[in-house]
């Protein structure tokens, strides 16, 4: 039995939200909405709640669309109807019983939208309106790889998407979901705005970086003005398009500033994604050094993510104050109780962990 708890297994809380440890499942894409109608189905259900059994702190889903043009996918989730908010209630109430908390990713994929995946075919390419496709649309008219140009948003589109933020937050909080996290990491619209190699235009959403920044910002007040003082709102960026003149840590820093001021609550940190034919040098922790400068430089909350596979390993980044949660993503597809296994490797008695009761005589380190 240990005498301290790992700093891993710590409590983290962010306004009335106190997460039982700093162990989180990031948002992935499943791609698995047979039916292209954004409801989350069983299989999303088995996905979340087993992962919410196996000890994680916060689970937040997958990019949730707030429009059904703002998919990346055509079978993608969403939240751009009231039909919607009842495929979710099923998948959040149990697996906030288990423990875990449970938050949403609202997404527009602006550019990125309307893309192939496994389910579809079409990879690295857009799936054509005879099965189900749509045309994308962006800050400007620049195609992201081999995807098709997306029509230019007008400001009366901006505001209309902005609006569809905020009535897919107030969608959320119907779900019974405690925390919501924006997009605007990986190449998707918010980022599209940001970033000066995607955004060119010359009004007042385009050039400079406050201009760059107004879209998000309005997405961040929409939101921030339906949801309750006591739910932390988090924010997914990319603190670098890894490509020169573009997007970059100095940047992010100046948004996560100006976020914060705004209502956001954490940073939660990746990179890369906006542009594509970059050279990504992944390797485990590669995207630590961003997270620690934001949370440094900011004075902000932030998580790491990105190659963090084994218990020391995200031991050491909570240690070390280089991130106030570590999210653990291709690994926990892998592996659903990989909190229960961390928390053997580190020593912390099945009493302590966060094992189910029907659980803790299959404890890892049991004898029978």
């Amino acid at each position: 039995m240990m005498s301290e708890i790992p700093h891993l297994f710590s409590p983290l809380t962010l306004r009335g939200l106190t997460t039982r440890n700093r162990i989180w499942l990031p948002p992935m894409d499943t791609y698995s909405v047979y039916a292209q109608d954004g409801k989350p189905t069983p299989f999303h259900y088995q996905h979340y709640v087993s992962r919410a059994l196996g000890g994680f702190g916060l689970v937040i889903t997958e990019a949730t669309a707030v429009s059904s043009e703002g998919r990346i996918s055509p079978c993608d989730v969403g939240l751009w109807n009231d039909d919607q908010i009842a495929s979710w209630q099923w998948i959040v109430d149990d697996a906030k019983k288990t423990g875990a908390k449970v938050a949403v990713q609202l997404n527009h994929a602006g550019r990125k939208a309307s893309t192939g995946s496994f389910s579809l075919g079409h990879i690295q390419g857009n799936v054509p309106e005879s099965e189900g496709g749509w045309q994308p649309v962006g800050p400007s008219d620049q195609a992201f790889g081999m995807c098709v140009a997306p029509s230019v948003l007008s400001v009366d589109d901006i505001q209309r998407i902005v609006s569809d933020f905020r009535a897919a937050a107030g969608r959320a909080l119907a779900a019974g979901f405690e925390a919501i996290e924006i997009h605007a990491a990986h190449g998707y619209l918010i980022t599209q705005f940001l970033d000066p190699l995607v955004n060119t235009r010359h009004d007042e959403y385009g050039g400079s970086l406050g201009n760059r920044m107004r879209f998000g910002l309005q997405v961040i007040d929409a939101i921030r003005d339906v949801i309750p003082e006591s739910m932390p709102l988090l924010i997914r960026v990319s603190a670098t398009d890894w490509a020169a003149g573009g997007w970059d840590l100095e940047q992010t820093i100046e948004f996560a500033k100006v976020a914060k001021s705004h209502g956001v609550d954490l940073v939660d940190v990746s990179t890369g994604g906006i542009v594509s034919g970059v050279s990504i040098p992944a390797k485990p922790n590669y995207q630590v050094p961003f997270s620690a400068a934001i949370r440094a430089q900011v004075q902000i909350p932030t998580t790491a993510v990105g190659l963090i596979t084994k218990p020391k390993q995200a031991e050491r980044i909570i240690h070390k104050g280089q991130a106030d949660a570590v999210e653990i993503g291709r690994a926990a597809l892998r592996d659903p109780y990989w909190p229960l296994r961390a928390a053997h490797k580190l020593g912390l008695g099945k009493r302590e962990a966060p094992y189910p009761d029907q659980y803790i005589r299959g404890a890892f380190g049991t004898k029978r």
